[in-house]
């Protein structure tokens, strides 16, 4: 046992558990916003045509991670400086088709009784300096435990594939480089972002252009249940079969 140490082991127990029910609530926190999402990609699976939800990943900071952040900012290393200060222990990155799906889920996100948006950063407005979109929140959503019941911060990113693939690209050459990449990539990877956001304008474009066409198809199958829809009479309940048009007399 080191008997230099300026903490005694209760002292040292009681600091461990204190962290211990500080990372736990953030991973309730998390898991709560994942199971929402999850939620929401299952009701567009089995409900709608289309699913605007790509894929989801999460990831809850290490201990370490947070002390290093904490001391690169100057921050008193206690717990209420951490949970003040520090809003990306708990992540979420959803990935989406296009960029009209993301604005989408955040109005399916806000109108959770329970989760509230405390700060919005649209890069899609306003891009970063090198190219980079995304539509950035934070999210606060409760956590009840055993002992108490705290208000917890979840930061949520929501990209299209193609900045999704731009962003993950950039942090490989900015780790290998160690921050220090030289000026010439820089200005490849902008131009890369730009190309990037070039291709979600385009695909989403022939997007749209498709779901015109379909509609368009469906009208043309169903005119007489079309005409009636939009008058005072309707249709007997079964008179049309999906899939069958009204035959000439």
């Amino acid at each position: 046992m080191n008997t230099n140490s300026p903490y005694s082991l209760q002292q040292l127990q009681k600091m461990k558990m204190e962290l211990t029910r500080f990372m736990m609530a953030y991973e309730f926190a998390l898991d709560q916003i994942t199971t929402k999402i999850e939620n929401l990609s299952q009701e567009f699976h089995y409900t709608h045509e289309y699913n605007p939800i790509e894929h989801v990943n999460s990831r809850l900071k290490s201990p370490e991670s947070i002390f290093q952040k904490v001391l690169k900012r100057n921050l008193p290393l206690t717990l209420p400086a951490i949970e003040k200060n520090i809003t990306d222990i708990a992540g979420v990155r959803i990935i989406c088709s296009f960029q009209s799906d993301i604005y989408a889920l955040k109005g399916m996100l806000e109108r959770q009784e329970d989760v509230r948006i405390v700060e919005v950063k649209d890069y899609f407005k306003q891009p970063k300096s090198n190219g980079y979109q995304s539509l950035h929140l934070l999210l606060e959503v409760p956590v009840h435990m055993s002992s108490t019941s705290k208000k917890i911060i979840v930061e949520v990113q929501i990209r299209t594939i193609a900045m999704d693939f731009w962003a993950s690209l950039e942090h490989k050459i900015y780790y290998k480089y160690n921050q220090a990449v030289p000026d010439r990539l820089r200005s490849e990877l902008k131009e890369a972002a730009d190309s990037a956001s070039a291709l979600d304008r385009k695909m989403e474009k022939l997007h749209l252009e498709m779901k015109e066409i379909k509609k368009t198809e469906r009208e043309e199958e169903h005119p007489l249940e079309l005409m009636l829809a939009h008058s005072r009479f309707s249709l007997p309940e079964g008179f049309l079969k999906a899939g069958e048009s009204p035959e000439e007399d």
